[in-house]
């Protein structure tokens, strides 16, 4: 069944306004105007996010949606695809983000806007921890690219995680997927947008 609803989720002190996040809805825009995309600003409490974006997603239909997740977007995307039963796309997903930014709790500003700030709190990690999905149900409904030269998330583990999805491995790359143009041809493909 073709995708008709698109959720793009960026990174841990990211924004709607990230490279990979506007290529998508630029390439959206111009090949897949019919196509239902919402790229929301995450808020930095995991539980408000996922609220936010179960609040969003009501009326979405699973057997019809999509969800790309970069970084900490993966690690939501996949909680969402296994709470709705979609697709999913993951770049560089983070696998363990309630022991990973645990050392960044305090202020802390996007990359996109330096000048905005937000503060990390303690207990945003144990609601990461909390939603912390299980085993995947459907693996073949996931599509991980995953960069071995990423320089912030441990390749081995991502590809650990998403053993049994079709995985993207790559050599060298980085974290930002910095040649995320090359990788989009598997995306769409994968989405059945091509």
């Amino acid at each position: 069944m073709p995708i008709t609803h698109l959720l793009y989720l960026h990174g841990f002190r990211s924004s709607p306004q990230s490279a990979k996040a506007q290529k998508m809805a630029a390439l959206m825009a111009a090949h897949h105007p019919a196509v239902r995309w919402w790229c929301p600003q995450l808020p930095p409490s995991p539980q408000c996010a996922m609220a936010m974006l179960e609040k969003g997603l009501a009326d979405w239909p699973a057997g019809s949606m999509a969800v790309i997740g970069s970084s900490l977007g993966g690690f939501y995307a996949t909680a969402v695809a296994e709470r709705m039963g979609c697709k999913a796309v993951l770049l560089n997903p983070a696998v363990d983000p309630a022991r990973d930014l645990v050392r960044y709790i305090g202020e802390q500003t996007t990359w996109q806007n330096p000048d905005e700030h937000f503060f990390f709190e303690a207990r945003f990690v144990d609601e990461l921890r909390a939603l912390q999905a299980g085993p995947l149900t459907i693996p073949h409904h996931y599509l991980a690219i995953i960069a071995k030269g990423d320089e912030v998330l441990d390749w081995h583990e991502m590809a650990a995680r998403y053993a049994g999805a079709r995985l993207r491995m790559l050599e060298g790359g980085d974290h930002a997927l910095s040649d995320f143009d090359a990788h989009l041809p598997a995306v769409l493909d994968f989405l059945g947008l091509a």
